[in-house]
């Protein structure tokens, strides 16, 4: 299907280097808004499970670190790296931090609101570890508030890979 996708953005990735998105192409991503000091943060730990879990049939997580609610990720992209690495066994790709609010909001997170909107249709993110789930073609399939579990998404993970 023609038209946007999140193949047309790239992004910094969390050792500064910048990364085109469409390296990705062909495979089913999670993009997910995180921070360290979140009530949410022990999510981390069931974002690598997933992670691992579905790697090898083509799925990813990316994770998006983001300050923009309650400064719950302060943190240098260095200080980042090693808390994920260190306290959850982080393997998913991580990029630099971002804005997913906004007049920086990050293109990526642009296009992925405007694609599929929040609650009663309103763009904006409400808090970390928002969840975007991306379909093979690059094309925002579903979004999950904060509050869903990682395990929660598995099966709509298993329904794409099985397309």
């Amino acid at each position: 299907m023609p038209g946007p996708s999140v193949y047309d953005f790239s992004a910094r990735d969390i050792e500064g280097t910048q990364q085109p998105l469409a390296d990705y192409r062909g495979k089913i991503l999670l993009f997910v808004n995180v921070a360290s000091e979140c009530g949410f943060t022990p999510q981390y730990a069931g974002l690598e499970e997933l992670h691992r879990k579905y790697a090898a049939r083509g799925f990813s997580v990316l994770g998006f670190p983001c300050n923009q609610f309650g400064a719950q990720e302060p943190g240098t992209e260095g200080e980042i790296r090693r808390f994920c690495a260190e306290r959850f066994g982080v393997t998913f790709p991580l990029f630099a931090k971002i804005d997913v609010n906004g007049p920086q909001t990050h293109p990526v997170y642009a296009y992925l609101k405007a694609a599929e909107p929040g609650l009663l249709g309103s763009p904006g993110i409400k808090w970390n570890f928002t969840k975007f789930l991306v379909g093979k073609d690059g094309k925002p399939v579903k979004r999950y508030a904060p509050t869903t579990k990682p395990d929660a998404i598995e099966a709509d993970i298993e329904t794409l890979l099985a397309k």
